[in-house]
């Protein structure tokens, strides 16, 4: 899944990544919904962050 990203992506990879707007990215990043850390005025996300948000969306889609 995500080949083609490298491990720490950018919010705009990340919005790329989910097929979303810039904006809601940077939205799930501020709520802390996908875990991210900032390194100086960057913001990175580890891919597995992303999967795990996935993995837990897809969870919470079954039990209902």
């Amino acid at each position: 899944m995500f080949n083609d990203y490298k491990d720490v992506v950018t919010v705009e990879e990340l919005a790329e990544m989910l097929k979303i707007g810039r904006n809601t990215a940077y939205e799930l990043v501020r709520a802390n919904i996908i875990k991210s850390v900032r390194v100086g005025r960057s913001i990175r996300i580890a891919k597995a962050a992303v999967i795990a948000y996935l993995t837990e969306c897809e969870d919470a889609v079954r039990l209902n």
